[in-house]
């Protein structure tokens, strides 16, 4: 079972949830190339301008770790990095678990994606212009949970650790990205963990989702904000296991 994180974030971002699994699978822990603990010198921005970049890294590292009908955790931006990377190499996973999941973010016609393509634009520019107070305004409004403020201290205090540079870089990969076309050939079984209210990818980015896939179940979990790994950990043990 491989984890993979989201932007801004890092493996620890799992912490509550991958040792319910550590009795049933071998688990799988990494920071994608530019957070956490990764090598900072091995980030190449023009691999890295596109998802693919991350997928092909995550096609090595499973490759490399002999993995073979796993099971991929994807959260947020990471779970179309699962699906890029499940295509690349299908006998890798025989099921994707995406967490909050989002092909695209900005609104195309008939298509909700949460952002207008102007809001998605002054974001990116808050961000390559102040990297520190875009980490300190955006994390609690992605976490949501206002009633639980550490957890978007949390979320702030791995946002500012990110290095500026890459973090605008990957930002702009993350949000500009339009990965609808790509869920229509997953051949792995699915599963979309979708809050009751997340201002990220709400709820018609996980029907829009879930329609899309061939073989999936959509799961509804009673949770705000854009990060139940951290905010509702059981909720969505509850609902991994209940899939697997």
């Amino acid at each position: 079972m491989v984890f993979a994180h989201g932007f801004g974030c890092d493996q620890n971002m799992w912490r509550f949830v991958a040792p319910a699994f550590e009795g049933g699978y071998r688990t799988v822990l990494f920071d994608h190339v530019g957070a956490g603990g990764s090598d900072l010198s091995a980030y190449d921005p023009q691999k890295y301008a596109s998802l693919d970049g991350y997928a092909d890294d995550v096609v090595e590292l499973c490759r490399a770790l002999d993995v073979r009908g796993g099971v991929f955790v994807g959260h947020s931006v990471s779970t179309m990095i699962g699906v890029l990377a499940s295509k690349k190499a299908p006998e890798l996973f025989d099921a994707l678990v995406m967490v909050c999941p989002s092909p695209r973010y900005i609104d195309d016609a008939d298509y909700e994606g949460g952002f207008s393509e102007a809001q998605v634009h002054e974001l990116l520019d808050f961000l390559d212009s102040n990297h520190m107070g875009w980490s300190h305004a955006m994390a609690p409004v992605i976490m949501g949970n206002p009633d639980h403020p550490e957890l978007g201290e949390e979320l702030t205090n791995s946002f500012c650790r990110t290095d500026p540079e890459i973090a605008k870089s990957f930002a702009r990969t993350t949000f500009l990205s339009d990965n609808r076309a790509d869920l229509a050939g997953v051949t792995a079984r699915c599963l979309v963990i979708q809050c009751s209210e997340d201002v990220i990818a709400p709820r018609s980015v996980g029907v829009y989702v879930h329609s899309n896939l061939r073989n999936s179940e959509l799961v509804l979990i009673d949770a705000t904000g854009h990060c139940p790994n951290l905010s509702a950990p059981e909720a969505t043990i509850a609902a991994m296991k209940a899939f697997l």
